[in-house]
């Protein structure tokens, strides 16, 4: 467990406080239209406790990065936070200017307040170590506006950046409660012991990402269900003909050339934990799905796009024998309805179980909604993409460990 200061600890120590709220407001923009997505509702728990509580509440939060299309201002995460909330989001055309330090200053007791993205303000992504990050313009000048501070954006917990990592060492800080119970599930298959079997389904589009985490806790794990991009280049090492890039697609021999040797290694080393598809989904000249056991394809000439009906009987089996199971990644491209079979079967038998479970990736998590399956059926649904992986691979995560170095001047 983290040993980070929690909203438990803010409650007994100050009242109606100004308090600065880190959050991962980062969403999708279609059209020019910010769409409403589960992160919103899940920091809006922890906006609405210190709102509640009587506090001023000032959110900082980012959109996209400098230089693409999704990087704007957050007048629209606004109004969409606030459909989560009991009361209004003011948003604040400002960061930490006049306008701001102002607004701040002149905040009601249970008022929240949203400034403006803050990677638009230079000391946001400097490269610089947390303590140099305290001495930046953006967190001293906010800091002294301000009594607390409060990180929930466990989903951006990797990233070293100002608003992360810089104020825990100039102003009391916490972490919200998406910062306490994400770190809590997804740190789980690290710390937690299991008496079952432990089995980790992992897919997606990324193959380095499963395969660092394969390399890194297959000690910690039973059994592994490949699907995606990843599954066929552990097919390809297998020796069977896929895993190669058909038809203008790019995304199989860059990362098998990078990943080549890994994957060999960990299938080498791992084998007997290791369950590879047995068949794969594609769309057939009526472009209707159609499945193909490995045994018979001679070589690759169509993309695969799911994983076929026996290896989703296989990994049903495997969930149904598990105590704990985890999902990084979709097996399929469950997005269209055809090749949604391999991902939404493996959900729905871990809803079917009482295992302790965890979906996450991002993408992965989306599927819950699309197909009508109840949240409330798994033990945590993630928000975080990058974070996840390190959390399941171990690696620190420079924002969590911000905030527990800086538990005993919090506590002080």
């Amino acid at each position: 467990m983290a040993s980070f200061a929690t909203l438990d600890a803010l409650a007994g120590r100050f009242s109606e406080a100004r308090v600065l709220v880190r959050l991962d407001l980062n969403s999708p923009i279609e059209d020019g239209t910010v769409q409403d997505n589960r992160r919103f509702e899940r920091h809006a728990r922890t906006v609405s406790e210190l709102a509640g509580a009587g506090h001023r509440v000032v959110c900082l939060a980012h959109q996209g990065r400098p230089g693409r299309d999704d990087f704007t201002h957050l007048d629209q995460h606004a109004g969409i936070l606030s459909d989560y909330l009991d009361r209004d989001v003011q948003y604040v055309d400002d960061i930490c200017g006049a306008t701001a330090i102002d607004a701040i200053a002149d905040a009601e007791p249970g008022e929240v307040l949203l400034l403006d993205n803050v990677r638009m303000h230079d000391d946001e992504l400097a490269d610089r170590d947390p303590e140099a990050h305290a001495d930046a313009d953006l967190v001293t000048t906010l800091a002294e506006a301000a009594d607390a501070y409060v990180n929930d954006a466990y989903s951006a917990a990797h990233r070293g950046h100002a608003s992360l990592v810089g104020f825990p060492h100039v102003l009391p800080a916490y972490a919200g409660r998406v910062m306490e119970t994400e770190y809590e599930a997804n740190s789980a298959i690290a710390t937690r012991e299991f008496d079952g079997q432990v089995t980790m389904v992992v897919g997606g589009t990324k193959a380095t990402d499963v395969i660092q985490v394969m390399d890194a806790i297959g000690d910690k794990v039973d059994a592994f269900c490949l699907g995606g991009i990843a599954g066929e280049l552990f097919l390809r090492a297998a020796g069977h003909p896929v895993g190669h890039d058909v038809g203008g697609s790019d995304r199989f021999d860059e990362q098998w050339e990078r990943n080549e040797e890994t994957i060999r290694a960990v299938l080498d080393e791992r084998g007997d934990q290791i369950h590879l598809p047995l068949d794969l989904a594609y769309a057939d000249e009526y472009e209707q799905r159609a499945e193909i056991a490995l045994w018979q394809i001679d070589e690759k000439s169509t993309s695969f796009l799911d994983v076929g009906s026996a290896s989703i009987d296989s990994y049903r089996d495997i969930v149904a024998d598990s105590e704990a199971v985890f999902v990084k990644g979709a097996l399929g491209v469950f997005e269209d309805e055809r090749f949604a079979d391999g991902t939404v079967g493996v959900l729905e038998a871990i809803a079917d179980t009482d295992c302790f479970s965890v979906v996450g990736g991002g993408d992965t998590s989306r599927a819950i909604g699309m197909y009508g399956l109840d949240e409330a059926d798994f033990s945590h649904v993630s928000i975080a993409g990058g974070a996840y992986i390190r959390a399941l691979t171990g690696e620190p995560l420079v924002a969590v460990e911000t905030l527990e170095n800086c538990r005993p001047k919090t506590e002080a």
